[in-house]
């Protein structure tokens, strides 16, 4: 029984062989996840019904038990709504943030270095996201 706050086994067995430079994707509900896997990426699914699991509970559950030093998202057009990209930048903290043109985005997506792919049930346009997994810091290096 885990004691974690995320218990997804395939979730939990992939965060648990990505190491440092490894790429997570947390998709919206629109994202042609099938169309996006690349050659050493799994998929989970939780998007069973809009809005149902959405794209920030899923990184909340992700930051507990996975360093991320890095994210990545789609660039929007100037006309379009992209509020989800802040609240991305506030549950994320001191990270590289990027911003990639649309077609980049989905070749970083298809890249080796993706293990994992998380399609949520999120709505909002531009829920995309790429997270770079980080390191964990012995504890002399983080000052315990």
């Amino acid at each position: 029984m885990l004691k974690t706050p995320v218990i997804h086994p395939t979730i939990m067995e992939v965060l648990a062989r990505s190491g440092h430079f490894a790429q997570v994707v947390i998709a919206d509900g629109n994202l042609p996840v099938a169309a996006m896997s690349g050659p050493n990426s799994t998929t989970v699914h939780l998007n069973f019904r809009p809005g149902l699991l959405d794209a920030l509970t899923v990184l909340k559950g992700i930051l507990e038990v996975c360093p991320i030093q890095g994210a990545t998202v789609m660039e929007k057009p100037a006309e379009a709504n992209a509020e989800i990209h802040d609240e991305f930048k506030n549950l994320l903290g001191d990270v590289t943030w990027d911003e990639m043109e649309r077609w980049a985005f989905y070749d970083k997506i298809r890249d080796q270095n993706t293990t994992l792919i998380i399609q949520t049930g999120e709505q909002r346009r531009f829920a995309n996201l790429i997270l770079t997994v980080g390191v964990v810091k012995m504890a002399e290096e983080s000052g315990f």
